[in-house]
């Protein structure tokens, strides 16, 4: 160091040209020292970990600030500090009704007709090769009745019981006959669970058609309404000693191949309980094609159901004359149980909020009193998860411009506090109407306390209106957009509200007439945009589910019924194929 400060006096001296010769020469400048590069990389790693730790401090730091705010704002210290307010999460939609509705009777002439409701069209996009006798495959496809006579060449006999409502039920169906065709096995006419919220007894009989499932499949996967006695014998005759397994959700084909279809071929018959989405929606195409077929093709509601649901649609258009026999159909999930498995409060105060505890309790026991759920009804209607009321779909169809001419069929079980939350809807859309209006006592008499068969009745009759309104998740409007994608040229048709939005909407007491109603087209706007919309399908890398998204895989199933068209034996299709007599005398007008 002396040396260096030595050499800079010295310089500095020498520059100012006060060299003395009395004094002694500076030294040499010293060679300059090259750091190794071992060295080098050594600093350089602990100058850049020095650096990444202390970022890291501020990394970590700030998620246990958020999550530190967050509980307190939703956590068990809410109690204590009080809940923030989120806008749109006070149900204020009676006042904004009582503020606009002048302009709303007032605007009376319709913006929308039903031949131009949907715009976007879809082009048509054939899945190829379309699995056949030619494809890989042909084996599961086209198995050889005179081999599948026999139980030799068979690996055994395949049990299902099927749980949920109506349509999981129906997804389970669905995945019972592709597992089947998997397995190479005899499906056994699914059972179904009864369960204490559905309260439903049916059997599969009372729903579908037994004849018309059998005979639509027996190319493809056999079926048979009962376990042969010779089977039953091994067990005592008791189908709850079969084998029992308990398949894990979304199982892969790889998994049934691996671990089941060795214990069928040792017991010769299996039992799967429960049956809700075991099969992965990602499947080979000859397996896709068995959902396709049993779901749109093998599928039919049974007689007494299929007669009455045709009665309902004839009255309907007749009762739509004024727009060319063409309705809509509104889904209401307005129900007292959905309302109370929502968490969402509307305008009843305390009274309300202690009868959905008391209806929370009783079909779910303690599930909503777990010391982990924390219950936040603002936070749910911000967020979408709440029901729409039958006047939020009212004030959001007249804002879209539909007037009211139109006439509406409301797919719904028995609405929550029905006297007051429908006298709005009816006040905006006099030509209301629902399966106990549209059919006679007796009429609806056996079907009365089985809601898997009221539900159908809904299910038809929704599936041909032009519009089609969901307000609600659930497997009721999943596979009747399927369905309609299916049927009407890959569109689905069906206009599905933008909740998060609509709240903040029908929580502006500023907001005008005008700027809501061109809120609402937009959304129709939307809602024409996706209807049409195919998920991209990868080989056999499908995410979404085939019941909702049918193409382009289903699309296989008109090249099928080409061929049965040749025949003269179109019916073999089912009720609701669009070649129908249903289809078509919704289509008359």
């Amino acid at each position: 160091m002396k040396s260096k400060i030595y050499h800079q006096q010295n310089s500095i001296n020498s520059e100012n040209g006060c060299c003395r010769g009395e004094e002694s020469p500076s030294p040499p400048l010293s060679p300059n020292r090259r750091v190794p590069r071992r060295q080098r990389r050594q600093t350089l790693f602990r100058a850049t970990s020095f650096s990444f730790r202390r970022k890291l401090r501020y990394l970590l730091l700030l998620p246990m600030i958020y999550a530190s705010g967050l509980l307190m704002c939703v956590g068990p210290f809410s109690g204590l500090v009080g809940w923030v307010y989120v806008p749109g999460s006070v149900y204020r939609s009676p006042e904004i009704y009582r503020k606009l509705r002048h302009d709303i009777f007032a605007d009376n002439s319709t913006d929308v007709q039903f031949s131009s409701v949907w715009k976007y069209k879809r082009r048509p996009k054939m899945q190829k090769p379309c699995p056949n006798s030619n494809s890989t495959g042909s084996l599961h496809l086209d198995l050889n009745r005179e081999s599948s006579s026999s139980a030799l060449s068979l690996s055994g006999y395949l049990v299902v019981e099927a749980n949920g409502g109506l349509n999981q039920q129906r997804s389970a169906i669905c995945n019972a006959v592709a597992v089947a065709g998997l397995l190479n096995a005899v499906l056994v006419i699914p059972e179904f669970e009864f369960h204490a919220i559905w309260k439903d007894s049916s059997t599969f009989g009372d729903i579908y058609d037994e004849d018309h499932f059998i005979s639509s499949l027996e190319s493809y996967v056999k079926i048979v309404r009962h376990v042969p006695n010779e089977v039953m014998a091994r067990f005592d005759y008791n189908l709850t000693s079969i084998p029992t397994i308990r398949v894990q959700a979304w199982a892969t084909v790889k998994y049934y191949n691996g671990e089941v279809y060795p214990l069928l071929k040792e017991h010769g018959v299996i039992r799967i309980s429960p049956f809700a989405n075991r099969l992965a929606m990602s499947v080979p195409p000859y397996i896709q094609l068995l959902r396709c077929i049993a779901n749109y093709k093998a599928l039919k509601f049974s007689p007494p159901i299929s007669a009455l649901a045709e009665k309902l649609v004839d009255r309907m258009v007749e009762k739509s004359s004024e727009t060319g026999g063409k309705y809509v159909a509104v889904h209401l999930r307005f129900e007292e149980d959905m309302v109370a498995f929502s968490c969402c409060l509307y305008e009843g105060g305390r009274g309300e909020k202690s009868e959905m505890d008391v209806i929370r309790q009783r079909s779910w026991k303690g599930k909503f009193k777990r010391r982990d759920r924390v219950i936040r009804p603002d936070l749910n209607r911000v967020n979408g998860k709440c029901p729409l009321t039958p006047l939020e779909v009212g004030m959001m169809l007249r804002g879209m411009g539909f007037d009211n001419n139109t006439s509406i069929y409301l797919a719904s079980g028995k609405i929550y506090q029905p006297e007051k939350h429908l006298a709005p809807l009816q006040e905006m859309f006099p030509r209301l109407y629902t399966k106990e209006s549209l059919a006679t006592p007796e009429e609806l008499a056996p079907f009365e306390g089985y809601s898997s068969r009221m539900a159908a009745l809904d299910y038809t009759v929704s599936l041909l209106s032009e519009v089609f309104v969901t307000t609600q998740g659930g497997n009721f409007p999943h596979f009747l957009m399927g369905h309609r994608r299916f049927l009407f040229g890959g569109h689905a048709k069906t206009i599905i509200p933008d909740k998060p939005k609509l709240v903040l909407l029908l929580q502006d007491m500023e907001m005008s007439w005008e700027v809501f109603k061109k809120e609402m087209k937009q959304m129709l706007g939307e809602s024409d945009r996706k209807g049409v919309m195919v998920p991209r399908v990868r080989k056999i890398n499908r995410k979404t589910s085939i019941y909702t998204y049918p193409l382009p895989e289903c699309e296989c199933i008109f090249q099928l019924s080409s061929n049965i068209s040749t025949t003269g034996n179109i019916q073999n299709l089912g009720a609701l194929h669009p070649t129908s007599n249903l289809v078509t005398s919704a289509r008359r007008l």
